[in-house]
């Protein structure tokens, strides 16, 4: 733990979903501590998808590890213990709507004014301010309006809702990224910063190659841009096979010892073989269901031929280099047992996760480590501004 370059670092987590609780969390991963404070019922995201009782794949995702605070700040002493642990923090993430920081007393220049050395990461859906600025925004939201849906037509120009939490993924990384630059230059100029972050921006950046190609060709190609190029079927299975150029598209002929392709008019560049791919995909689909997955990918592999089987989630974990790699790991999640958790993909600053937090789970220990003292903190207990969890 202290090997890890953030171990003393303090980070209060006051965000709800995925963009800003990913962003503190992989932190956390690199050993900072962080506090996950939530409302009384809870991060909303503790309900949303497949849930085990307070637990959701999502909140255990994006909160593994974090110690948790349930506090009700909604009520002017809730808003006070709120002020007062902002301001015992290196670092603040919030993604609450423009506004509701200021009127909670814990907007960035509050609490830069008695601690300049702040690092402030504020998430929105559109910026603080603007047209859009209080226009809501989920992932569904931002992926049709940012264009991730437009990218993602079928070639019949159907567009399609990427099947991850895409947006809000790559906002908490686009985050993350930004916090770590403002912490080193916390260290080496002593200065805090705000950092702001939103959804619509990290969407267009995250595609930002697809904008260049729309803007150099007019209309921007969807689905492959090279044949053969396709998903085909085999006796047991499914493989991928992908050719992006000539020589590509040799080594496919020699494996399948279709070597008239190579000397084949229609098959002399990419242009041309796109011309006929279906020719080329007919062929290639005849072809592989005579036989196993296994035997084609023994068969692609000794001709270098781009290719891999479409793997579910269980064949991914046990993918052999998974496997070697240890790229899944385990969490013993509270409340629900072991579960598969696959953390940074980075070496050496990651550590193994933690249970995610229940609601409060850490509420009373979290104050007293504060300074609060333990006769004040059962009185916020009674009066139900402060939530903690039991056994």
């Amino acid at each position: 733990m202290n090997e890890l370059p953030f171990h003393d670092l303090r980070i209060l987590d006051i965000s709800q979903g995925i963009a800003g609780p990913y962003c503190a969390h992989i932190l956390w991963q690199q050993g900072a501590h962080v506090t996950k404070l939530e409302p009384p019922a809870g991060d909303w995201g503790r309900y949303v998808g497949v849930s085990r009782g307070q637990h959701s794949a999502l909140s255990t995702q994006f909160n593994a590890g974090k110690r948790g605070l349930a506090l009700d700040a909604r009520n002017a002493t809730g808003q006070k213990i709120l002020l007062d642990l902002a301001q015992q923090a290196d670092v603040v993430v919030q993604n609450f709507r423009p506004g509701v920081v200021k009127r909670l007393g814990i907007d960035y220049e509050t609490l830069a004014a008695t601690n300049p050395r702040l690092v402030y990461v504020s998430i929105s859906g559109y910026g603080d301010d603007g047209p859009y600025a209080d226009a809501p925004a989920t992932d569904s939201v931002m992926q049709a309006d940012s264009g991730l849906m437009f990218s993602n037509q079928d070639e019949s120009a159907t567009p399609r809702r990427i099947g991850l939490l895409a947006a809000d993924v790559s906002t908490g990384l686009y985050a993350s990224q930004a916090l770590a630059t403002a912490l080193y230059t916390r260290l080496a100029r002593g200065v805090g910063t705000h950092i702001k972050v939103n959804l619509f921006e990290a969407c267009a950046a995250f595609q930002g190659m697809a904008f260049l190609e729309h803007a150099m060709a007019g209309k921007r190609p969807f689905g492959a841009v090279s044949a053969p190029n396709g998903i085909f079927k085999t006796q047991d299975g499914v493989l991928s096979v992908v050719t992006v150029g000539n020589e590509h598209f040799a080594r496919i002929a020699r494996a399948f010892d279709r070597l008239d392709w190579l000397t084949d008019p229609r098959f002399k560049e990419n242009s041309d073989r796109m011309v006929h791919r279906e020719i080329l995909h007919t062929a290639i689909e005849e072809l592989l269901l005579t036989n196993t997955n296994e035997y084609w990918m023994r068969l692609l592999a000794a001709h270098e031929v781009l290719h891999a089987p479409v793997r579910n989630y269980d064949d991914v974990m046990n993918h052999p280099q998974a496997l070697h790699l240890q790229t899944v790991g385990t969490i013993d999640q509270q409340g629900i047992g072991n579960l598969p958790y696959i953390g940074l993909p980075t070496t050496p600053y990651r550590r193994p996760a933690g249970s995610a937090p229940a609601i409060g789970e850490h509420s009373v220990e979290i104050l007293l480590a504060a300074g609060f003292e333990s006769g004040q903190i059962d009185q916020w207990l009674q009066q139900g501004v402060v939530v903690q969890h039991q056994v």
